[in-house]
């Protein structure tokens, strides 16, 4: 969903990690995913195949699990993928770690019908709408999918937000002399060359989430993505913007010295760099706050049903989310779960503070900016 790399957003040592080219996997399950005349591949609930054992049952007989996209860096999939293996005995594999929610969507498309083809998919909410529209996706309900807020989830269960965060800049404090905590700031001459982005905001849902709040602190609104657009112009003409993508390497290297990405992400470095003595700082803006979360989805034509349906219902848990929670990242049943009394308060406290509730752009308001983005980036643009 990197090496932070783009996990496209909204547009965002696996225990077996495979190539782009997966072996056909086949062998190793029974695509039907059935389990006493069942069937895992068209089942909308877990209650469907019996319950949550049935369905675990279906998917240990599977076996395996193909994910992409999915760096054990990010938002705790590391954690996450050990503590499923755990629980169930199932391998995940995970192939191109550093890919964007665009990769994920053309592998399911470009291997329709073929054993090698992802399960599931961790994709920027504006890129998952647009695989729902495409017919792509597995209607699927996780047992607490009525708790995820209404204009996080898809009504037939299509996609859902799973876990996510504000933009944020992150900030080396040893090669910036004063860290930047608005856009205005970016543009100021001591920043030339030191602004990156984690990716491309055709491909990257944390790109596009830097544009998007770019165009909400230069006037623009969910409807207005140009200003946004017009300000990362501005900012490579200044010379402050560098095309160099950001990941923990070049954070490290002194390349990308300040670096426009998910506060959790941001986070996370600031932790895992303490130790090598580098001082990354992290603030969400102070103008143009936009939040955003990543959905989970099913490939309509999973290999291994059962095991794609588990998943999801792992990474729901109380467990799973609580684990979000401790990678810096916000779940999305983090209301449900603090009135269950349920929820991490301890990992809950160490999250980048932000004042006020986010609101998120319509369906509608993203495919239009992700359109207006994808006809301009690339004249002219940043990138």
């Amino acid at each position: 969903m990197t090496v932070f790399q783009p996990k496209t957003a909204v547009l965002t040592g696996v225990l077996a990690v495979a190539s782009l080219a997966l072996s056909a996997c086949g062998a190793d399950s029974d695509a039907s995913g059935s389990d006493g005349g069942k069937s895992a591949a068209t089942a909308t609930t877990a209650e469907a195949l019996g319950g949550i054992d049935a369905l675990a049952e279906a998917a240990k007989k599977e076996g395996t699990l193909h994910a992409i996209a999915l760096p054990r860096d990010w938002a705790n999939y590391g954690a996450l993928i050990d503590g499923f293996t755990k629980k169930y005995g199932i391998k995940v594999q995970v192939e191109n770690p550093k890919g964007a929610s665009q990769d994920e969507i053309s592998a399911v498309t470009s291997r329709k019908d073929k054993g090698n083809a992802p399960d599931v998919l961790d994709l920027g909410s504006s890129f998952a709408q647009s695989a729902a529209q495409d017919g792509l996706l597995a209607p699927y309900m996780v047992a607490g999918f009525a708790d995820i807020p209404d204009v996080q989830r898809d009504s037939i269960g299509r996609w859902a937000n799973d876990y996510g965060g504000y933009i944020s800049f992150g900030c080396d404090a040893k090669r910036v002399q004063t860290c930047p905590t608005s856009f205005k700031d970016l543009l100021e001459p001591q920043y030339k060359g030191k602004v990156a982005l984690n990716g491309n905001p055709t491909q990257s849902g944390s790109a596009f989430g830097a544009v998007y709040a770019a165009a909400l602190a230069n006037g623009g609104s969910f409807d207005d993505i140009q200003p946004g657009i017009d300000f990362f112009n501005k900012l490579r003409r200044s010379g402050n913007y560098t095309p160099v993508q950001s990941t923990p390497a070049t954070i490290a290297s002194g390349k990308t010295p300040i670096s426009i990405d998910w506060d959790y992400l941001n986070a996370a470095h600031t932790s895992a760099f303490k130790s090598r003595g580098l001082d990354w700082k992290v603030v969400v803006p102070s103008e143009g706050k936009f939040s955003q979360y990543y959905s989970q989805a099913i490939n309509k034509d999973a290999p291994h049903p059962a095991a794609a349906r588990l998943w999801l219902e792992y990474l729901y848990s109380t467990e799973g989310q609580n684990l979000r929670l401790k990678g810096f990242a916000r779940p999305a049943l983090m209301t449900a779960m603090k009135k269950a009394g349920t929820l991490d308060k301890s990992a809950a406290a160490k999250l980048p503070k932000v004042s006020g509730t986010p609101d998120f752009p319509t369906e509608t308001q993203q495919g239009n900016a992700k359109g207006i983005i994808a006809q301009s980036w690339s004249k002219g643009g940043a990138s």
